[in-house]
């Protein structure tokens, strides 16, 4: 055989094989499910459907793509995998899915990629990886389409050699998704996102509003030497351990306060998160602030939930659940009471927050007699929503408390600031279950919460 006709036959095979091969660098083969027909599988890929055949999704082919759906079958599950090998234990793996998705309610929850990384043919971890997203972009007007994009970077397990590669449709409702292509290629780790994280235990007594300050802004001096990112202050700093009323310290924010420690936030160059008694016009908040490295007001939440103790006084409830940005990451701030109802720190975790800072009057107390006191309830609302917790009280320990609801640092009972560094990139994943962070959003039934905004009466 001529050198020529090699050469044509290898530029043959190398075009017959172009639409199914995965570009420089992709692992996935077949990256844009081409060169198959109804009743098989995309070469390279695998359907998968639930053992139950009467809740199982349909998958069709598609121009530049493939499409799951299931009419008729609302709760109908099923979708598409493919195992990845070639993969190198410990190292970093940039995810990319794209595609679209037509005449869908909650488009959000009904759509996920999961990488689970295995050995010889076993899951390292069982729960795998959930790829980041879908970012959503809307499609005309009927408010039901849209375009969608995962995107993440996620680490082979230890010991891992191979790959599946998941994508699955959920509950669809008559939705109907086309998975348009998928990438998988090695990539560089995602550098640690390191915050030092302080919060303070300190109780004034014979105190005044203007010593009080000194007193938390001599901690904030303190937190500068040790080069602490941010720092959590109490509850009503203007108020504790003086012989002042709530009216009598009620003041403007921005103001007296805010100016002031504003200043200490500049001179030591960190974030302040600090509660104070607001005036706004004539209305009465418990409010508190964010102030950052300059010294600016950048935010304030003025508390939602409140006590028997506030509102017979006249104070107002706030009514939103503000997320700041930072330097380093997204941020929030609850205060006291707040803490009782578990839906506050789930609305932080919808809206992006990664550290919630809690200023309270009240207690952290240990669990005693078998009761779950503040101790263990902080550490459960950390828990639930996959987020940092970090509250500063007068009874108690204040806490930095890690999205597992361990405690990172506690003051022990004695008047310290006290602080931990932690990283706002680290995964960590509960047995079975995963990373919970990422999973909480997307397995809420949300239609179901119906009577979570029932105000009627109360059953006893």
């Amino acid at each position: 055989m001529s050198l020529s006709l090699v050469g044509l036959l290898l530029a043959v095979a190398i075009a017959s094989n172009s639409e199914s091969a995965a570009p420089t660098g992709n692992l996935i083969t077949n990256p844009s499910f081409a060169g198959w027909n109804e009743g098989t599988a995309p070469p390279g890929w695998e359907v998968w459907q639930p053992p139950i055949p009467e809740v199982a999704c349909s998958v069709h082919a598609a121009k530049d793509g493939v499409i799951v759906d299931a009419p008729g079958k609302p709760f109908a599950v099923g979708g598409l995998r493919q195992t990845v090998r070639g993969i190198e234990s410990g190292k970093s793996y940039a995810v990319e899915v794209t595609g679209e998705i037509y005449d869908a309610e909650h488009p959000w929850q009904m759509i996920e990629v999961r990488v689970t990384f295995t050995r010889q043919g076993r899951a390292v971890h069982p729960a795998g990886w959930l790829i980041g997203g879908p970012d959503l972009k809307p499609q005309g007007d009927s408010g039901k389409n849209w375009t969608f994009r995962f995107s993440d970077t996620v680490t082979a397990d230890e010991g891992a050699d191979e790959a599946e590669v998941t994508l699955s449709v959920k509950w669809p409702h008559g939705a109907r998704v086309v998975w348009r292509n998928v990438s998988l290629t090695l990539t560089d780790p995602v550098p640690a996102r390191k915050v030092k994280v302080g919060t303070v235990y300190l109780r004034p007594k014979n105190s005044t509003p203007e010593k009080n300050l000194d007193l938390f802004c001599a901690k904030l001096d303190e937190a500068g030497k040790l080069g602490l990112d941010i720092v959590c202050l109490g509850e009503a700093i203007t108020l504790v351990g003086t012989t002042k009323t709530a009216a009598e310290v009620l003041e403007p924010i921005p103001g007296p306060s805010t100016q002031k420690l504003g200043e200490a936030a500049r001179r030591n160059h960190l974030w302040v998160v600090a509660g104070l008694y607001e005036r706004d016009g004539q209305t009465p908040y418990n409010t508190a602030v964010l102030i950052n490295r300059e010294g600016q007001l950048v935010g304030k939440y003025r508390k939602v939930h409140l006590p028997r103790e506030e509102w017979v006084k006249g104070f107002t409830p706030g009514f939103d659940y503000p997320v700041f940005e930072t330097d380093f990451g997204k941020v929030a701030i609850q205060i006291c009471y707040d803490w009782f109802f578990p839906e506050v720190a789930m609305i932080w975790r919808l809206k992006g927050a990664e550290i919630v800072f809690a200023p309270t009057w009240g207690t952290t107390f240990p669990d005693e007699d078998g009761r779950a006191e503040g101790e263990t309830v902080f550490r459960v609302r950390a828990r639930d929503a996959g987020i940092y917790l970090v509250p500063s009280v007068y009874d108690g320990n204040s806490m930095i408390i890690d999205p597992m609801g361990r405690i990172l640092a506690s003051n022990q009972g004695k008047e310290a600031l006290v602080w931990a560094e932690i990283d706002l990139n680290k995964r960590e994943r509960l047995p079975w279950v995963g990373w919970w962070r990422s999973i909480v959003p997307r397995h809420r039934v949300i239609p179901s919460y119906g009577p979570l905004l029932d105000a009627g009466p109360v059953p006893r």
